[in-house]
């Protein structure tokens, strides 16, 4: 197990290594020049340095006056060295940004996840031992609805009903009006209201595919000749399904947690977006479309090291999972 870690590690790194050069390649390649836009802005300030000199400075700053090649391998030596430079659109540190808005962004996301494994696991299941049955055919095009709605379309809904019509919930945003009157306790809960239509859009948005998945998992496993000889033997039925069957149905889900690790940290862009949550989805959208390259340069990097962790994490699960997979 260990070799092999070490394998994948090495591996990764390469690959990583690839994916880096690559985003840095196409920001370099974009048709607009942000650096020109950013000097503008820094230049009609009072008292700010001309506008050539700071175009030259932003430039030298991370390498961009210098061939792809040569300007990636001065980013990768600040990237290694911690060092990711200060955010253009909000002008404060990358890291101490991030730190800010990650938080709301992980906690959305492990709701979410968790509500997902809950609500979708069981009705797979249920969905699987009782196939072409009312319960069948309600389960599974409650998924397909799910499937089939847009992350905007169904947000949109949810406000319709609990925002605007039954008054429930707010819009957008993340506080109350009144939410610096409010003790710790009202603080919580204020906040808390406000998360709740988000982390609904993405649960229901995201059920549907494991849904789907736990079921067709289940049938396979179910018309698998060691189901039937186990229920030849006269073990219970409930034994069968939840011993036997759900156990190897776990199998394949595994994969499905374990990459499930970028989407805890990478924020929902669209959702955040939408509700105005001030997560990490919402901040890089702000600062891909301002030409952020600093913050999105680390925003995306580090979701390459999220997917290569989570794809890492997923094999080790399998093997644990599986006794009959061996890790060599």
């Amino acid at each position: 197990m260990r070799n092999y870690i070490i394998k994948r590690i090495i591996f990764s790194i390469f690959i990583l290594f690839f994916v880096t050069l690559t985003i840095y390649t196409l920001i370099r390649c974009l048709p607009a020049s942000y650096v020109e836009t950013m000097a503008m802005q820094l230049a009609s300030k009072p008292g700010a340095k001309p506008y050539e000199e700071w175009v030259a400075q932003l430039n030298a700053s991370y390498g961009l006056d210098q061939p792809i090649l040569i300007g990636y391998f001065h980013w990768l030596s600040d990237f290694a060295h911690g060092n990711f430079g200060d955010s253009w659109r909000f002008t404060v540190p990358v890291i101490q940004k991030f730190r800010e808005v990650i938080g709301v962004s992980f906690v959305m996301g492990a709701i979410s996840l968790i509500l997902e494994l809950v609500i979708a696991i069981p009705l797979g299941v249920v969905a699987a031992t009782k196939q072409y049955s009312k319960a069948d055919y309600a389960i599974s095009a409650s998924a397909l609805v799910g499937i089939s709605l847009p992350t905007f379309f169904f947000a949109t809904i949810l406000k319709l009903i609990f925002s605007v019509k039954l008054g429930w919930f707010d819009t957008h945003g993340m506080v109350g009006r009144n939410f610096a009157q409010l003790d710790a306790m009202g603080k919580f809960l204020d906040q808390a209201n406000h998360l709740v239509l988000p982390i609904a859009t993405l649960t229901i948005v995201s059920v549907g595919s494991l849904m789907r998945y736990t079921r067709t998992n289940m049938l396979e496993v179910l018309n698998a000749d060691y189901i039937r000889t186990a229920r030849a033997k006269g073990l219970s039925e409930g034994k069968v399904i939840y011993h036997h069957a759900f156990r190897n149905t776990l199998i394949p889900l595994v994969t499905i947690v374990g990459g499930s690790l970028p989407g805890l940290f990478s924020g929902a862009l669209i959702t955040e977006t939408l509700f105005s949550i001030p997560g990490i989805g919402f901040t890089s959208y702000q600062a891909m479309t301002a030409g952020d390259i600093p913050f999105t340069m680390f925003y995306l990097s580090f979701i390459a090291v999220l997917t290569l962790a989570g794809n890492l994490i997923s094999d080790i699960l399998y093997a644990v999972v599986d006794p009959r997979v061996r890790l060599s």
